[in-house]
Parts: structure tokens; C-alpha cells; sequence
């Protein structure tokens, strides 16, 4: 039991901050074990090719700037503070910004600057575990540039729709860029969602026919999983709301159409959390009742055979005491009389807790049902 335990208290997702209390705003403390950045650069534009390369100095993204109408910078890895400095300085990113983008426990938010448009969002992964990273955002007025924690998305979709040069893609420009990869990572909740719905499923349907202890900690687990959805989830509402209504020149007033759409999504997701977690929740008591139900029918089975040998060890009891003056100890035919009596009197008891139901069947109808009955007599009448 304290194995169990143990291995449960290390899902538990823990905060820790990195910086002690009292430390200068805007100061970056990265992640000791977090892996070095590699950053990957898509230009395009309404004309012209797609220029997709592999960014080794962040000089290099200057030309690509002034080559094409739409960049878009993706880093995948937080290990170099020296990276996240240069290219903070390159964009004229905010200090206080930075310092989100590195304590990766952020909510999902839209914050205005001078220069850009900073959003984070939660993505959501589940391999063996469920797993959440956060992506930063900055949306500038030629450019996205994009940080994630590790390698690996939901956006491969949205490269494909770049490289095969959809126009609205290529016309849409950064703003445009932004909603394709909130709405393909919004998207992204779903399968897991599906998933923690087959598990549900299968959960009541173990609860309801063999409850044992190992499903208190599945079902704690996934009520778990769930609260983590949901916390990471919830504040998107907020975030997308504000983009929508936020009166930005970086947010482009066709994409504002769109970004109801990835609104719409998020709290059909939200609801879909909620849903479950209820569900969940629901099957904790399932699961205590059918336990209560079982051991109450073993506590039946008990009762009705210590009701039984009560009176059968009364009367062996009696039978037994060979007093000097009993006639029917010295009958050849009394021990077979008192065998069978004591089969009747068993009999006798089974009959009347089988017609009292005490047995699964033979009780007596309530007065409901007895009028109920009577009706549908009438009616067929």
C-alpha cells in the first residue's frame, strides 16, 4: 500500500519556482535540465516561395525579414539564456515577457506591448502520462515567433498547409498564422478527451459488475487528469477573448471571424471536461455502493444460515442432554424421526425467507405496486 502511494504522489504536478522570493523582476533562470533551442524559420508570402531553413544564429533571421511578408520563428527548447537574450533584443521583447517565457507554468493569456501582441497557451500531450507544455507566443506585425518547451507539436498541419501554398494561409499573415496554430492546438484536447471517455466507460462498466480496490486509485487518477485539463484549459476562454475584442493593429479584422470559431472549440472542450470529471465523481459512489451492496448480500447469506442452525442446534442441543426419564432414547426409530425434523424445520425457515424475499424472489408487493398492477388490469380489461 505505501508503494502505491508513493508512485501516486509523484504525479502529482508541483510548481517550483526558480527564483527566490524578492528577485528583481525580468530576471530569466532557465531550467537546469531543460534541452538547447533549436530554431526553425518559415518565410512566406502572398508571392514568392517558401523559404523553410534551420536558424543557427539569430542574426540570420533579419534577411528573412525583409525577404518575405510573413516570418514564422520557431524555437523548441529553453536551455540557452544567451538564444532567448538575442532574440528578446532582436524583437524588442519586454523583460517581464521574457521571464514568462521561461517560468513555464504560465495560464493561458494576451498581454498588449508596443512592438507585439504575447500570448501563451497550454498544449497537451499523454504518452504514458498526461502532460502539458506551455507555448509563448509573440505576434508581431511581419512576424511569429514561437517558443515551445521541447520538440515536438500538433502543428504539422499547419507547416503541410504552408508548404502546399494555401492562399488563405499565404494571405492571412501573422495574425492569421496565430489562430491556425491556437485552433490546431485547441484541437488537440479532443482525442485525449476521447480517450478519458472510453476510460470512463470502461471504469463504470468494472465498478458495476466486479468492484475491487484497484479501481479507487484509476479513478482517482483519472479525476486527476481531468482537474489538470481543466486547469490548463479553463483560461483559454479568457485568452481568445481577448484577442477577439482586443482593438490591436496586429490582430487582422478577417481573422477576428475566425477566432470565434477556435472560441467555440475551446468551451465545447471545457464542457466536455466538466462533463467527465462528473462522471468520474459519479463513480466513486457507484463503486462504494456496489461494495455496500455486496457486502450486504454476503451479510444475507450469513444471517439466513445462522437462522437456520439456531433452532436445529436448540433442538440437537435438547436432544442431547440424554436425561434418565426421555422415552424416545430408547425407540430404534428415534434418531431418523429427529434427523427428518430437523430437515423439516430447515425447510420450513428456506420457504418463509424465500416468500418474505429475503432469498431474491416470492416477496410481497408494496401498495405501489399492487395499484400499479391493478391498473394495467383495468386498462387491458
Amino acid at each position: 500500500m505505501a508503494k502505491v502511494k508513493a508512485k501516486r504522489r509523484l504525479r502529482i504536478p508541483v510548481i517550483r519556482r526558480r527564483q527566490p522570493p524578492g528577485t528583481r523582476p525580468g530576471e530569466i533562470a532557465l531550467d537546469p535540465e531543460a534541452p538547447r533551442p533549436v530554431i526553425t524559420a518559415m518565410a512566406y508570402g502572398p508571392e514568392g516561395e517558401l523559404i523553410e531553413t534551420c536558424i543557427e544564429d539569430p542574426e540570420q533571421i533579419k534577411p528573412l525579414l525583409e525577404q518575405r511578408s510573413v516570418v514564422w520563428i520557431n524555437v523548441d527548447g529553453l536551455g540557452d539564456v544567451e538564444v532567448l537574450r538575442k532574440l528578446g533584443e532582436m524583437f524588442q521583447i519586454h523583460r517581464l515577457a521574457l521571464e514568462d517565457v521561461s517560468n513555464v507554468h504560465q495560464r493561458a493569456k494576451m498581454e498588449p506591448y508596443d512592438e507585439h501582441l504575447f500570448v501563451v497557451a497550454r498544449m497537451v500531450h499523454f504518452q504514458k502520462h498526461l502532460r502539458t507544455e506551455q507555448l509563448s507566443m509573440f505576434i508581431g506585425e511581419k512576424y511569429l515567433l514561437t517558443f515551445q518547451e521541447f520538440r515536438g507539436d500538433s502543428f504539422d498541419m499547419v507547416r503541410q498547409r504552408i508548404r502546399d501554398g494555401r492562399p488563405q494561409m499565404r494571405k492571412g499573415g501573422p495574425s492569421y498564422l496565430a489562430y491556425a496554430l491556437l485552433d490546431a492546438l485547441i484541437d488537440g484536447y479532443f482525442p485525449v478527451l476521447e480517450m478519458y471517455g472510453e476510460k470512463t466507460e470502461t471504469l463504470e462498466d468494472e465498478v458495476s459488475l466486479n468492484p475491487h480496490e484497484a479501481l479507487i486509485h484509476r479513478i482517482h487518477a483519472i479525476k486527476r487528469d481531468l482537474i489538470a485539463l481543466r486547469r490548463a484549459m479553463w483560461p483559454h476562454r479568457e485568452a481568445i477573448n481577448a484577442l477577439m475584442r482586443d482593438e490591436s493593429r496586429f490582430i487582422a479584422e478577417e481573422t477576428r471571424v475566425y477566432l470565434r470559431d477556435c472560441y467555440d472549440h475551446a468551451i465545447q472542450i471545457v464542457d466536455l471536461i466538466e462533463t467527465y470529471r462528473e462522471l468520474a465523481g459519479g463513480l466513486l459512489d457507484v463503486y462504494l455502493s456496489s461494495i455496500s451492496n455486496r457486502m450486504n448480500e454476503v451479510m444475507k447469506v450469513l444471517t439466513i444460515f445462522a437462522a437456520i442452525f439456531i433452532p436445529l442446534t436448540f433442538m440437537a442441543g435438547l436432544y442431547g442432554m440424554n436425561f434418565e426419564h426421555m422415552p424416545e432414547l430408547g425407540l430404534p426409530w428415534a434418531y431418523p424421526v429427529f434427523l427428518c425434523l430437523l430437515v423439516v424445520v430447515a425447510v420450513i425457515m428456506l420457504i418463509l425467507f424465500r416468500r418474505k424475499g429475503w432469498l431474491g424472489g416470492g416477496g410481497r408487493k408494496s401498495r405501489g405496486e399492487e395499484n400499479a398492477a391493478g391498473s394495467d388490469t383495468v386498462e387491458n380489461s
